[in-house]
């Protein structure tokens, strides 16, 4: 899973991105809300853990605008107030949970466990596009209702590209949700990739489903697109 901690406290900020990447899962850091709220306009995240006293914006005005926006990942708020009003105030901004400080981070990780269970639930698990199929729950892919045999690797380029579908993604983004946000990995490698998925998706006789955008990185075409080209 992909989650956003917004803390200004760099240690516990540090520690609790290294306490989730233990766990497996991809963490980007925000150290004030304005800083948060502009990791959301470019990056789609599972979950986003705010504190709730931060420079600039505050977790509550952040959690308020991500709402607005039509963010549906989980929010957990982090507080050092633990009045019943304050509480209430952070749910009705439309935070999912809260936990106020200090906490073990066992507690905070069963949080985080809980609110993820949840986001898997309402995760659309069967994506198709034209004549494609992503099966999420069971990683399976078919072309033409026939299952296609895809590596690890091209599974999850294909996966990221079907969940952000009609959305352009930078190079940066793929390389981190298929290697890590400690990827060492060049360019070519992620060219060689998409390459190979192209080859097994791709009929050879019109466009590519998977589009190149220059100096940026990738796309997948929409319906739209296929809708035109047989109109052609």
């Amino acid at each position: 899973m992909k989650i956003l901690v917004a803390e200004d406290d760099a240690r516990l900020r540090r520690n609790i991105g290294y306490i989730l990447k233990k766990e497996f899962h991809h963490v980007a850091e925000a150290e004030n809300g304005q800083d948060a709220l502009d990791h959301t306009h470019t990056e789609i995240y599972d979950l986003v853990i705010l504190d709730w006293m931060m420079p600039k914006l505050s977790g509550i005005e952040v959690c308020q605008q991500l709402r607005n926006t039509g963010f549906n990942g989980s929010i957990l708020m982090l507080t050092a107030r633990d009045d019943t009003d304050d509480i209430i105030q952070g749910l009705d901004s439309g935070a999912d949970d809260y936990i106020v400080k200090p906490f073990k981070m066992e507690e905070l990780l069963a949080r985080v466990r809980a609110l993820l269970r949840r986001k898997d639930k309402v995760i659309e698990q069967v994506i198709q596009i034209d004549h494609l199929q992503l099966h999420v729950d069971s990683r399976v892919f078919l072309y033409n209702n026939k299952v296609i045999d895809l590596t690890k690797n091209e599974f999850l380029l294909l996966e990221y590209l079907f969940m952000n579908k009609g959305r352009i993604l930078t190079r940066e983004q793929i390389c981190i949700y298929i290697w890590g946000y400690d990827y060492d990995v060049s360019n070519n490698s992620l060219d060689a990739l998409v390459k190979l998925v192209r080859k097994k998706i791709d009929d050879g006789q019109s466009q590519s489903h998977i589009q190149n955008v220059r100096g940026i990185g990738y796309k997948l075409r929409d319906n739209e697109c296929f809708r035109q080209r047989e109109k052609n």
